[in-house]
């Protein structure tokens, strides 16, 4: 009589030829990011008008800790922190947020062409944001907007999933035509609001609806990081529970996963994440689609790599987006919004193309 020796766990590293362990590609594709993402940042922290050398970047920084270097002069020093600095971090927690937002929905429902959009969280908050500036609402002064736009956000999601829910159940189908509903509402309330505001609200309502960090401040970067890390650390407890719900409903609840309550956690999570980030920039379209389904394409449908990497893709995203917009037509800016789906919207039908020639389109 044999008796079997324990598995041992997996590891981010295989065997070669040679017995040699070698890295997975998630470990490499993570290092890439990370180092993408790094340069890009410091990049985007000297770039601009007020060009700032890559070695005085870091020299400012260095200053900042403790840890030698010099400071730059004061109009310097008042562009790279006051006004640079406060623009990457929040490219950085708004990409993340809505990487790893995009991520979960696409493993929550089965699909990778879903993005947050699709439950009403974008629409959701772009009406509080517009019912805002239209009435004139000024109860929490320069954060009024920010406000409106994160509470109706919430409140959206919470009404698609409680007119979606129905004898204990939410039918992903269900959920989808549900929050298409609630996206052609919000279409028409926005449509009113706009039809009675004037034309310096017009204005203001039009720039939100464009998406845009031009408004970046260290308050904006602190009011969205709560809810970001939030969500940022929580989403990766749930890949293992996403990886088993990709094999089915049925073998998911056979394997111990309580699907509903997975559902409404991982709902509930995508709300905030993208919530928080559509009231500090406006409507980024795209990010949240294009990442994962990117990644999943390099790595695999793994959510271990997935949601993480997803955060690294869309925040790399968001602060090559931000360079570009505020560079690119110089002194002018180009709407972030807009270049994000400029650039999404033709890989968008690529996606499709490719899907419908390989597997004859989605079941």
């Amino acid at each position: 009589m044999t008796t079997s020796s324990p598995e041992r766990p997996r590891t981010d590293t295989t065997a070669t030829a040679t017995g040699k362990p070698r890295r997975s590609p998630s470990f490499a594709l993570t290092a890439g990011l990370l180092a993408a993402l790094l340069l890009c940042c410091l990049l985007s922290a000297g770039l601009g008008a007020y060009s700032i050398p890559l070695g005085d970047v870091l020299g400012s920084a260095q200053h900042r800790l403790g840890l030698g270097g010099a400071a730059l002069d004061r109009v310097g020093e008042s562009v790279l922190w006051n006004v640079r600095l406060p623009r990457v971090v929040l490219a950085l927690l708004v990409g993340a947020s809505l990487g790893c937002a995009g991520a979960l929905m696409q493993g929550v429902f089965g699909n990778p062409l879903a993005e947050p959009g699709v439950i009403g969280i974008s629409s959701g908050a772009a009406v509080g944001a517009v019912a805002s500036i239209a009435l004139g609402l000024n109860f929490f002064g320069n954060w009024t907007v920010t406000v409106c736009a994160f509470a109706a956000g919430l409140a959206t999601v919470l009404l698609v999933y409680a007119l979606s829910r129905s004898g204990g159940r939410t039918e992903v189908v269900t959920l989808i035509l549900t929050g298409i509903a609630v996206n052609a509402f919000a279409g028409a309330l926005i449509g009113l609001f706009v039809f009675f505001a004037d034309n310096a609200q017009v204005s203001q309502i039009t720039f939100w609806q464009l998406g845009s960090l031009a408004q970046a401040t260290w308050p904006k970067v602190l009011a969205v990081l709560p809810c970001a890390v939030l969500g940022l650390l929580v989403a990766p407890f749930h890949a293992r529970k996403l990886d088993l719900l990709a094999l089915g409903e049925r073998p998911a609840r056979h394997l111990g996963v309580d699907v509903e309550r997975l559902r409404i956690v991982l709902v509930l999570v995508v709300a905030l994440l993208t919530a928080a980030a559509v009231a500090v920039a406006g409507i980024i379209s795209f990010v949240g689609l294009l990442v994962p389904h990117l990644l999943r394409m390099a790595n695999g449908p793994g959510h271990r790599f997935l949601i993480p990497g997803s955060a690294l893709g869309g925040a790399l995203v968001l602060v090559v987006g931000d360079l570009a917009a505020r560079t690119v037509a110089d002194p002018a800016e180009l709407p972030l919004g807009v270049l994000t789906a400029l650039f999404g919207s033709p890989f968008f039908f690529w996606l499709l193309r490719r899907t419908r020639r390989k597997q004859g389109g989605w079941a």
